[in-house]
């Protein structure tokens, strides 16, 4: 079932190409191909030859919603991020086990020539997909509040109903081993059927440059895949696909290990705030 909705999903990224007919397809093609020729070796070339391709394609495409070149420009990374991410997690060859905690989550990592070193969450909530994409997504700026690995999340802009800029500043890591770092990130979220999509990648935003004393790290692609469960459609098959790049003088080993138990505490939280959200509706007196 899941790779049938990673295929739909990477058909829905690009149903502005299918609507272009004539040399405006042709000529976009033939720029999507040789842009795609220029990854090179380095593990972070994706992002920035994602942001460069998505400028060069904005310039070419007319939007209906009426979105200006800027605007156009972050819905293409957002996009871009989506359709890395599905190719990536939709490969499982090659993946080495990281974690396998009690209650079964499992962190696998495996290393991608234009990207790095990449990480996926595999977990079973006992929530609704629904329920926790309205968390994920819908109350995103209160992460902060339940998740000591991030000290806050804010929303520098949104574009349409799928696509949103923001600011994110890391919580602090036992011992400080990892000092106080902080993310600008174009963020794609998508329902497609019963499975609820969320992808992300560093960019640039006017309004946030880099802080004083905050190490501006790099993200992407990373991804959050929420599916019902094929036993259960009251639970929810949750992958989480993380790419980071913390920057600054810290050894892999530790940035391994770090990212790895951040993705298990990062389940472990969303599953305390849930259910700490179905306590407080119970409370709730009817009507």
């Amino acid at each position: 079932m899941l790779p049938a909705t990673f295929k739909l999903c990477a058909g829905i990224s690009y149903r502005h190409m299918r609507n272009m007919t004539g040399l405006r397809k042709n000529a976009m093609v033939a720029i999507h191909h040789k842009l795609n020729m220029l990854a090179g070796p380095n593990p972070r070339n994706w992002i920035s030859h994602v942001r460069r391709r998505s400028s060069l394609l904005s310039l070419r495409i007319e939007e209906e919603q009426g979105f200006n070149e800027a605007e156009v420009s972050y819905v293409k990374q957002g996009e871009e991020a989506l359709q890395k991410s599905i190719s990536i997690l939709g490969d499982q060859d090659g993946w080495t086990t990281e974690i396998i905690a009690a209650n079964g989550d499992k962190v696998q990592s495996k290393v991608l020539p234009d990207v790095g070193k990449v990480f996926k969450l595999e977990v079973l909530l006992d929530q609704r997909s629904d329920n926790l994409y309205g968390e994920l997504v819908g109350n995103m700026e209160q992460m902060g509040d339940w998740n000591p690995n991030v000290k806050e999340v804010k929303i520098l802009q949104k574009i349409g109903q799928e696509t949103m800029v923001t600011h994110e500043v890391s919580g602090p890591t036992p011992g400080n081993v990892v000092g106080p770092r902080d993310f600008v990130s174009v963020r794609c979220a998508k329902r497609r059927g019963s499975t609820c999509f969320l992808a992300g990648m560093s960019t640039q935003h006017p309004t946030m440059p880099e802080q004083r004393g905050v190490v501006r790290a790099e993200n992407g692609p990373t991804c959050i895949v929420m599916r019902p469960s094929a036993d259960d459609p009251n639970k929810t098959k949750f992958t989480w696909l993380l790419s980071i790049d913390l920057k600054g003088w810290i050894p892999k080993t530790i940035i391994n290990k770090v990212l790895s138990q951040t993705q298990v505490d990062f389940a472990n939280h969303l599953r305390q705030r849930m259910a700490s959200n179905s306590d407080s509706m119970e409370m709730v007196p009817a009507c």
